[in-house]
């Protein structure tokens, strides 16, 4: 399977996930302004794989400064701040562009040595999350019925990671230790991501997988067809209140009505603390194109007005367990979550 990310000697290489699953192909960033495009068009998407792509994102440009004469830091602190624009939602996003601050605010003389020390930072975030998402399917593998089926929402795989993912992380740890699943994947719209990619990903991996319509989710729970559903984040609040793809809330409220857990699957740099709740999450509105003219093709009178949130917000009371590298916290909330990460609680 070709790498979701590969940097190499100032370049970075993304799948361009736009193009799959009829297509591969792979772009080459050479400046910040490639990186940024394709994370806002979505060629690289997931909260890791984004924050991934930003660390990298920023070596790019300090690496085009050296070979300019450039000032490197300037020009490294400037990819830091134009990255940040990119999704305002992932805060995956802004954790990896702070690892890499410290190191320029570290560094004294912005000479070579400053380029080899984020590179050297940006591939550790890389390799950090790689074993992220071992642990995390190690850990979560065991929550999952044997034989049953298991539904998720959106793409939460390799493709979202530079390892196996987050939730599906889970569902390939739970199928390599025989537990025997049957993956179920809504289609996610508007833009497929379930269709197109964790479908593929799942079909790749050798995981049953049947793919179902957004709205035939609840009709699949109260006809016995799931009996765990997983998703993945891109922000949790101090009090377990987690931002997904838009229909995660749905989803979650249609599994508590069935009695059916609901799990979400991210690293610890998912958290953001200083939210004490998920009501402070900012939620990116994307164009309305994406929801009038679906991969090309009008599918709504002109002039349609067009709500187009890219995600909502899940409330912690509808989550069974939160699943990190570092273990489950079920039944989540600020003190338990606190506990978990080894903080202080957040007041509310």
């Amino acid at each position: 399977m070709t790498p979701t990310l590969r940097y190499e000697a100032g370049v970075l290489f993304l799948l361009d996930q736009t193009r799959l699953p009829t297509a591969i192909e792979v772009l080459e960033c050479r400046d910040v302004e490639a990186v940024f495009e394709a994370i806002r068009r979505l060629s690289v998407r997931g909260a890791p794989a984004i924050g991934c792509a930003a660390a990298y994102g920023v070596c790019v440009a300090a690496r085009r400064a050296e070979r300019s004469a450039a000032n490197i830091a300037e020009a490294a602190h400037a990819a830091c701040e134009r990255l940040a624009q990119s999704r305002p939602t992932a805060v995956n996003l802004f954790w990896a562009l702070d690892q890499l601050r410290t190191v320029l605010d570290s560094h004294q003389i912005a000479d070579s040595t400053l380029v080899e020390e984020l590179e050297a930072v940006a591939r550790q975030i890389e390799e950090d999350d790689r074993a992220m998402c071992r642990a995390i399917g190690q850990n979560g593998a065991p929550l999952l019925p044997r034989g049953g089926g298991v539904l998720t929402h959106c793409n939460a795989g390799a493709l979202a990671t530079a390892g196996d993912g987050t939730a599906l992380a889970v569902l390939f740890a739970a199928h390599e230790a025989g537990r025997n699943i049957h993956v179920f994947a809504d289609e996610t719209r508007p833009l497929l991501q379930g269709a197109r990619l964790t479908v593929w990903e799942c079909q790749q991996r050798g995981v049953p997988v049947t793919l179902l319509c957004d709205n035939a989710a609840g009709w699949a729970m109260q006809c016995g067809k799931v009996a765990a559903v997983v998703t993945g984040a891109d922000r949790i609040a101090a009090n377990g209140d987690v931002a997904n793809k838009i229909g995660t809330y749905g989803v979650a409220a249609l599994a508590a009505a069935h009695d059916i857990p609901f799990y979400v699957a991210a690293p610890s740099s998912t958290f953001d603390l200083s939210l004490a709740n998920g009501a402070a999450i900012p939620i990116e509105e994307r164009a309305a194109s994406e929801v009038t003219h679906g991969f090309g093709r009008q599918t709504a009178p002109d002039e349609t007005a067009v709500w187009n949130p890219a995600f909502d917000v899940t409330p912690a009371h509808l989550i069974a367990g939160l699943i990190t590298e570092r273990g489950v916290v079920p039944q989540p909330s600020t003190e338990t979550i606190a506990e978990h990460l080894g903080t202080a609680a957040v007041a509310p």
